[in-house]
């Protein structure tokens, strides 16, 4: 447990880091991937709350392996979730872009956001009070959560320990890296003892991390090719983790169905996007994203692979409107 209840869950992939604030109001900020759910909610009543007793769900940001678990405490026990109004909109209209999971191919079952956040709302969830802060950049409605009490930041995935979030330049804009700047120097301003972020252990040199990521950000100003390839490297990583590996053959007739493969072969590399498979392929095995195993592409970040039978319902937000049970 850390400092005041805050209790931080590091957690593999596909699903992000949680942090559950112990209090008279208990508050989960993000769920991790759809298919470990269950894992979701063992995880906070070991921690001493109980489902039916969460108060409120907080999303960073709207990607899958942040609200993935949304659907599973909404369903069963009626868990209100909050998120910044620009992602609640999308998701709340059932918007087929919402959470970009159809771009990136990633299944992602219904929710709905109930409470819409602002920059500088305030939490409440007993004996403290968070900051909403709207940080935008890894996307255009990402919020961090600052506790000045405890001098504490939950940044999602504007930075990391030693690391940066991908930008995703086609559904977030081109601007993406000047809004990650801006976003950096609001919060390098903030008292900060302890940061957690969406990857990676906790951040016990918060500033650091934020000077190391401004500098980051600033190289990519001048080499716009560095920003896709840190973006395809992940969205295909987090794919092949998906899928626990792909076999040889499968894998191009697999990326010529994505959308974002197309955007980046075509926009950021000026290739066909038949040509950019194998230019993909030697990147991703030359910085050691991924290996072959016996003709099996396979991830090297340790995961645990999702049940295939969660996979294989492949459920999109352009499915939600026949399924969605909450409206």
């Amino acid at each position: 447990m850390g400092k005041s209840g805050v209790i931080f869950f590091e957690r593999t992939f596909p699903s992000a880091n949680m942090v559950l604030i112990n209090d008279q109001q208990p508050i989960l900020i993000d769920t991790g991937f759809g298919s470990d759910a269950l894992e979701t909610e063992q995880l906070i009543r070991e921690a001493g709350v109980a489902s039916e007793d969460l108060h409120l769900i907080v999303n960073t940001h709207y990607h899958s392996d942040h609200v993935g678990g949304n659907f599973h405490f909404q369903k069963n026990y009626g868990t209100r979730i909050a998120a910044h109004k620009w992602d609640a909109e999308l998701i709340n209209l059932h918007d087929q872009e919402a959470c970009a999971a159809e771009w990136l191919d990633q299944p992602l079952e219904p929710y709905h956001v109930d409470t819409k956040l602002s920059d500088h709302d305030e939490i409440h969830t007993g004996s403290r009070t968070l900051q909403v802060l709207h940080t935008p950049g890894h996307t255009l409605g990402h919020i961090s959560i600052y506790d000045p009490e405890a001098e504490t930041l939950i940044c999602g995935d504007l930075f990391h320990g030693n690391d940066i979030g991908w930008l995703n330049i086609f559904r977030e804009g081109v601007s993406s890296i000047q809004r990650s700047l801006e976003s950096l120097d609001r919060l390098s301003k903030l008292r900060i003892q302890q940061a957690y972020s969406g990857h990676g252990p906790q951040i016990d040199d918060p500033l650091a991390a934020i000077d190391a990521a401004r500098g980051r950000f600033e190289k990519w100003l001048g080499s716009p090719e560095k920003i896709a390839w840190h973006a395809c490297k992940r969205i295909f990583s987090f794919t092949l983790i998906m899928k626990d590996g792909m076999a040889k053959e499968e894998i191009a007739p697999y990326l010529l169905s994505c959308g974002w493969f197309h955007d980046f072969a075509r926009h950021s590399f000026q290739l066909q996007p038949e040509e950019f498979i194998q230019v993909l392929l030697d990147e991703i095995i030359r910085s050691r994203a991924a290996s072959w195993h016996n003709d099996r592409l396979i991830a090297t970040a340790p995961y645990k692979a999702p049940e295939k039978n969660w996979m294989d319902q492949n459920v999109k937000p352009k499915d939600w409107k026949a399924q969605d049970i909450f409206t």
